[in-house]
C-alpha cells in the first residue's frame, strides 16, 4: 500500500501563508465564481447541544467546490463553538479547514480555521464595503469585539488605510477593553473609542459591522444616521424594520438566508415580506420590500452597486462554505511555494 500523508497547518503557518497573499481578492474571485454558477454549496452539517455549564454549543461543517476553467477545488471548514469559551480563556469558535485532493479525494492539507475563518469573514465585509460602502468615510463601528472584531481591523489597515477612527461596543467592558489594548499595540495608526451603548456607537460612525451572538433584534432604524453602510455579519441584530425601510439590501446566496429562519432575512423571505429580485412582497403580509441582489451579482455587473445616500444599505452574508473553500486552497498552494506546515504520516 502506497504511504499517505497530509500537510498540517497550525495557526502561525496559516499566518505566514496569509501575509502573501490579498483573502480580499480571494473573497471576491470566489463570488464571481458563484454568481456565474461555477460553484456547489451542499447542505451544511449543524449540530446544537448544551454544554456543561449550559451555554449554547454547537458544530458547523460546511463543504463545497469550485469549478474553475483550470481545475476543480474541493474543501470543507469544521468550525465549532461555546458561546461561554471566553470565559475559559479561549476564542469562542475555533476548528478545522480541509483541501481535498480533487483525485483521490483524500484530505491533503488540514489547517487551523479559528482566525482562516474570521479573516475570510473580515475579507467579504471588506469586499461589500468597497463595492457598496459609502462613497467617503471615516470611521467604523465594531458591534462585539471578539476574533472576527480582530479581523476586521486588520483588514480594515490593509485596505481602507484611510479610517484611522474606530467605536466599538460589547455588552462585556472587559473584552471591548482587551481589544483597545490589542489595537493600541497591533495596529497603532487606529484610534479606538469605546461607546456607552449599542445605540452611541452606531450613530458614531457611517459604517457598522455586527458581530454578536445575539439572536434577539435590537438596533431599530432610527439609530442609523443618513448615509450609513451596516454589514449585519450576525445572526439577528437588526430589526425588521432596518431591513424594509433600507434604500438597498444585499446578500450573498439567497437560498442559503431564506433556508434559515434564525435570520432575520431569512424569515422575511419565507414569510414573503421581502422577495427575490424581480418579484414583489405580497401585500396581504404587511409592508415589504425586494433584495437587490447579491454581491457576487454585483461584481458581475448582473445588477447595480447601490451605495447610502439619503438612507443606509444593509449587506447581510450568511456565510457560505465556498468562500472557505476558496481561502484553503489559497493557503494550500501558499504553503506549498513557501514550505511551511508539518507533514503528517497516515499509514
Amino acid at each position: 500500500m502506497s504511504q499517505e500523508s497530509l500537510l498540517f497547518l497550525n495557526r502561525p503557518a496559516v499566518l505566514a501563508c496569509l501575509e502573501k497573499f490579498d483573502p480580499v481578492e480571494v473573497v471576491a474571485e470566489v463570488l464571481r465564481d458563484q454568481a456565474a454558477g461555477r460553484t456547489e454549496i451542499p447542505t451544511e452539517g449543524y449540530l446544537p447541544w448544551r454544554n456543561g455549564n449550559g451555554a449554547y454549543s454547537r458544530a458547523i461543517a460546511m463543504l463545497g467546490a469550485l469549478h474553475r476553467e483550470t481545475s476543480s477545488v474541493y474543501g470543507m471548514k469544521l468550525i465549532n463553538a461555546a458561546v461561554d469559551n471566553p470565559s475559559r480563556g479561549i476564542e469562542r469558535a475555533g476548528g478545522l479547514s480541509f483541501a481535498f485532493n480533487p483525485e483521490t479525494a483524500r484530505p491533503e492539507l488540514i489547517a487551523e480555521a479559528g482566525y482562516l475563518s474570521a479573516i475570510r469573514t473580515a475579507a467579504y465585509t471588506m469586499v461589500s464595503l468597497r463595492e457598496l460602502g459609502p462613497e467617503q468615510w471615516d470611521g467604523l463601528t465594531l458591534i462585539g469585539t471578539g476574533a472576527l472584531a480582530r479581523a476586521h481591523l486588520d483588514l480594515l489597515v490593509r485596505n481602507f488605510p484611510e479610517v484611522r477612527r474606530v467605536t466599538v461596543f460589547d455588552l462585556s467592558a472587559e473584552r471591548s477593553a482587551q481589544l483597545v489594548a490589542w489595537a493600541a499595540g497591533q495596529h497603532p495608526q487606529l484610534t479606538v473609542a469605546v461607546a456607552a451603548s449599542a445605540a452611541e456607537a452606531v450613530s458614531a460612525s457611517p459604517v457598522t459591522v455586527t458581530l454578536t451572538t445575539s439572536d434577539d433584534p435590537y438596533v431599530p432604524a432610527s439609530w442609523i444616521r443618513p448615509g450609513s453602510f451596516l454589514a449585519h455579519v450576525s445572526l439577528g441584530d437588526l430589526t425588521e424594520e432596518v431591513f424594509l425601510g433600507a434604500e438597498a439590501v444585499f446578500g450573498d446566496d439567497l437560498d442559503l438566508i431564506e433556508e434559515n429562519p434564525r435570520r432575520i432575512l431569512g424569515r422575511l423571505l419565507q414569510e414573503g415580506r421581502v422577495t427575490r429580485p424581480g418579484t414583489a412582497a405580497a401585500p396581504a403580509t404587511g409592508p415589504g420590500r425586494t433584495v437587490d441582489g447579491t454581491l457576487g451579482q454585483v461584481l458581475l455587473g448582473l445588477v447595480p452597486a447601490v451605495r447610502p445616500s439619503t438612507g443606509y444599505v444593509v449587506s447581510n452574508p450568511f456565510g457560505m462554505s465556498i468562500l472557505d473553500v476558496g481561502m484553503i486552497d489559497a493557503v494550500r498552494r501558499t504553503a506549498v511555494e513557501l514550505g511551511v506546515g508539518q507533514r503528517l504520516d497516515l499509514l
